[in-house]
């Protein structure tokens, strides 16, 4: 059963709007018992009821418009978060693009945000049941219009359009592709394609090696409420500079953090020297450390790594700023899973939130050695990691709004 075959029943559209909001799986047989009761052949319940569960997935992702869209489970995988996409769809815009081709669109939630944004949009999608999805989903757009055809072969120039946005596959059979020259297309294929457009997109994966990207590109690492589930190449008029930056998610508003000079955005991340923590220990946000941009911070912050290689910085004055977490620190110590048990306990801290950079030392593991009474009516935060190149315990306090 194909979601397409599904779209072209008299009473397709119909079986989908009776599925209810909610997923629960010990209500689906009760459920399946009753729309087959209704009249609907066993194979489109069996689909409609993927697209249920499929929905309920992607509310992380679109959050209430989950409901009124169509999935692949493969397009649901690689698709981008909607205030993901927004942030792609006002690049092109502020890059004075008009016509946007998406290249390999999958489920269309990247064509979704730039249709929304009044950018006209022509997506192609080679697999016949997410071109169906995509066209699904875009059908209240005007603007919009889906192509089942692989990119590759098709014209994609005949629209006039200035920019292209292109999210290669970095999945093959459930197995993660790690080298660029892997992905579908490959990135040195992407990057070739993006050149015959006067603006472009290239959604990669954030760990992508420096030495990949292109010299004259801005990469952006965007981060969705201290996930990092993106960086993007951008090419031509969408990037006035080369250089690497940091865009921010948090609480629904977006923060961007860039350097104000152009440089090579292959260039190594810049260090700086640590020191011994101060009152206040701040943890970057990824697409922070991710972007090379730990000495930006430092120096804008007056703050400092407090070990080699580790990106937990600290200082003597609280930051308010979206783009690193502050705590103050309570107590500093080794790290030993009895003493740093006894003092939690003695804090009467009852719920813990253990972060660990530099140790082998599993979170699970630790919460168990360290004995904590649940009912205990505080809360605080365990950094196990390094200091000055020892281990060590940080016992702190998340500031919620730092003093101004």
């Amino acid at each position: 059963m194909s979601i397409a075959a599904l779209l072209h029943l008299p009473l397709g559209e119909q079986l989908l709007r009776a599925l209810p909001n909610g997923y629960s799986p010990e209500d689906v047989f009760k459920l399946s018992a009753r729309l087959r009761a209704d009249g609907y052949a066993a194979e489109y319940v069996n689909e409609a009821l993927t697209q249920l569960r499929l929905r309920t997935k992607a509310a992380e992702k679109f959050g209430s418009l989950a409901r009124s869209l169509l999935y692949t489970a493969a397009g649901l995988e690689q698709a981008t978060r909607l205030s993901v996409a927004a942030v792609h769809a006002r690049r092109f815009l502020d890059s004075g693009i008009k016509t946007v081709v998406d290249f390999g669109c999958g489920i269309g939630a990247d064509s979704y945000a730039f249709a929304d944004l009044g950018l006209h949009t022509r997506s192609f999608e080679k697999d016949p049941d997410a071109a169906a999805a995509a066209r699904y989903n875009l059908r209240r757009f005007g603007n919009a219009s889906v192509f089942c055809a692989d990119g590759f072969t098709a014209d994609l120039t005949a629209f006039g359009a200035e920019g292209i946005w292109i999210d290669p596959a970095r999945r093959k059979n459930a197995i993660r592709l790690k080298d660029p020259g892997h992905w579908i297309p490959p990135l040195p294929r992407a990057l070739d394609l993006a050149g015959r457009f006067s603006a472009a997109g290239i959604k990669t994966a954030p760990g992508i090696p420096y030495s990949h990207l292109p010299e004259n590109s801005a990469v952006s690492w965007i981060s969705v409420d201290g996930e990092l589930p993106e960086a993007v190449i951008w090419t031509g008029a969408a990037c006035p500079a080369p250089k690497r930056e940091a865009v921010v998610i948090r609480n629904g508003h977006t923060y961007i953090y860039a350097p104000c000079e152009a440089h090579d955005p292959r260039t190594a991340a810049k260090t700086v020297t640590p020191r011994a923590p101060g009152k206040y220990i701040f943890e970057p946000d990824p697409a922070i450390i991710r972007s090379g941009q730990i000495s930006r911070l430092c120096t804008e912050f007056g703050l400092a790594p407090i070990s080699d290689q580790i990106a937990y910085l600290s200082g003597d004055v609280p930051v308010s700023t979206p783009f690193c977490t502050a705590f103050e620190v309570l107590y500093t110590g080794t790290l030993n899973m009895k003493k740093t048990g006894k003092i939690l306990r003695q804090m009467e801290i009852g719920i813990l939130e253990i972060k660990k950079r530099g140790t082998d030392l599993q979170p699970e593991a630790m919460r168990k050695a360290l004995r904590t009474d649940p009912r205990a009516p505080h809360s605080a935060t365990l950094f196990a990691t390094r200091v000055m190149g020892k281990h060590r315990a940080i016992i702190a306090r998340r500031i919620r709004k730092a003093p101004k």
